[in-house]
């Protein structure tokens, strides 16, 4: 009866223990090397962020890493971006802690709240999660509505009673989603936490004491120890080769030159019959100037497309219709549009996000370029190209056909043309084609413009171009 009881005693104690042990227990195994994974958040969360998160997540599931630590100092971003990092923390079958070395404001205080650790450095803060716009702004109520709805759910996906360690130290594993709601709503009460009015932000004593955070620590080695890992290998997130090109081209300045490259080599291109080196420049440049504004979330399938469309009109007002009108336009206006749209952190055709400063900041880039993209265009248009000095000299034609040498720069021809009587090939607004005795010429109206199919007579022909007014004025 006594072995019976004690037998039974040993097998309470392992359930018990069992069921009270603190989830980073199963780390913490003897003369056993644990495998770390750190990830750093300390910038803005954008949506390269985002994409390096799921970089880092794939990377430690390849690795078979025992946990996840993300080493935090931000002051928040963008709250789509952050919603996505806090899911696929949520869904991670590696645990993750979080490390907040100094801030973990707004969209940061998020992605904490959904870790399954939270430690924090003395002097660190968490909270402050109303969503705002970069002057501070409070923004209207449909943002913060979301913001505390992911907050509360966030929070209850940690439910659960309090957890005591082997060291008798107790954690709390239950975060409270009412907390986490007043970090977003100042009308939220709490009684001896916060009063109406003011938005909840924990210090690292006082999220300890609510829940908020289960250690203080001063770096990543003590908040390891704290947890119980003594053998460990840290492997660290190192962004790409890639992830550094695109922060570069994404960059204000960067942007700016790559317009007046794509705007200079179309120039160019203009001024050179077939396709040739400026094009190429062009096309390299639009290339550079979209793919990361595409990876890093601004430029949509639409804004690109958008540019495409401009460049066609463009073309086709330069190489197909006569003269400069409505196709000229819109091709500008499109190509423009899509320019500056594409610098902004709009969903869809829906704006109110988007604060002033940055439409601005968009606009004063775009223009900036183009008008010295078109200035730089010009000068080196001279400078490059010259017989004597020009660094692509060569790529242009220097020969000269010398009058003296029997060389004649026109076609005389077109002096018989004068009196000559046709009809419209094209509508003239000034300039377009005219067909007189079965030949199409290139032609200008001197006077009202001409409608297509309308009678015209030729009046004058200078430097290889045809002068008329329509029939019998």
């Amino acid at each position: 009866m006594k072995r019976i009881l004690y037998v039974t005693g040993i097998l309470l104690f392992a359930i018990v223990n069992h069921s009270f042990s603190f989830p980073v227990d199963s780390l913490k195994q003897e003369n056993e090397k644990k495998l770390v994974y750190k990830f750093n958040i300390k910038e803005n969360i954008a949506p390269g962020v985002w994409r390096q998160t799921k970089q880092a997540f794939e990377q430690a599931d390849s690795l078979d890493a025992d946990l996840m630590l993300i080493h935090m100092n931000t002051y928040g971003g963008t709250v789509l971006d952050a919603d996505s990092i806090r899911t696929k923390i949520i869904n991670s079958n590696i645990p993750v802690y979080v490390f907040i070395d100094n801030n973990a404001a707004s969209a940061g205080a998020l992605i904490s709240v959904a870790c399954d650790s939270i430690f924090m450095r003395k002097g660190a803060s968490i909270g402050a999660a109303t969503v705002v716009n970069q002057t501070g702004e409070k923004m209207p109520d449909k943002y913060q509505s979301y913001m505390r709805s992911i907050m509360r759910a966030t929070a209850e996906s940690h439910g659960g009673d309090s957890i005591f360690s082997e060291n008798d130290t107790i954690f709390k594993w239950f975060r409270d989603p009412v907390i986490a709601e007043a970090m977003v709503d100042e009308s939220v009460y709490i009684e001896g936490i916060i009063d109406t009015g003011k938005v909840l932000t924990f210090t690292p004593s006082e999220a300890v004491k609510y829940g908020f955070c289960e250690g203080i620590a001063e770096n990543v080695p003590e908040v390891l120890e704290q947890v119980g890992i003594e053998e460990y290998e840290l492997v660290e997130y190192k962004p790409t080769a890639l992830e550094k090109i695109i922060g570069f081209l994404v960059n204000p300045i960067v942007s700016g030159i790559l317009i007046m490259a794509i705007l200079g080599g179309i120039y160019f291109e203009m001024q050179t019959p077939g396709i040739g080196f400026a094009l190429v420049i062009a096309i390299v440049a639009a290339f550079a100037y979209f793919a990361p504004l595409y990876l890093e979330g601004l430029a949509a399938n639409w804004e690109i497309l958008l540019f495409i469309v401009g460049l066609i009109l463009i073309a086709v007002e330069i190489f197909v219709l006569p003269g400069f009108g409505v196709a000229g336009i819109l091709g500008i206006l499109c190509a423009f549009t899509a320019l500056v749209i594409s610098l902004l952190d709009n969903v869809n055709f829906d704006f109110e996000g988007v604060e002033p400063e940055k439409i601005m900041t968009a606009l004063t880039t775009v223009v900036v370029a183009m008008f010295s993209g078109f200035v730089v265009s010009l000068v080196l248009g001279k400078k490059l190209f010259t017989a004597e000095s020009g660094a692509f000299k060569n790529l242009a034609l220097q020969s000269v056909q010398e009058k003296e040498s029997g060389f004649v720069g026109v076609d005389t021809s077109y002096n018989e043309m004068v009196g000559k009587e046709g009809t419209a090939y094209t509508v003239l607004r000034p300039s377009g084609k005219v067909k007189i005795e079965g030949k199409i010429y290139d032609a200008v109206a001197e006077m009202a413009m001409i409608e297509k199919g309308e009678a015209v007579k030729v009046t004058k022909a200078e430097a290889a171009q045809l002068y008329v007014e329509k029939f019998g004025l």
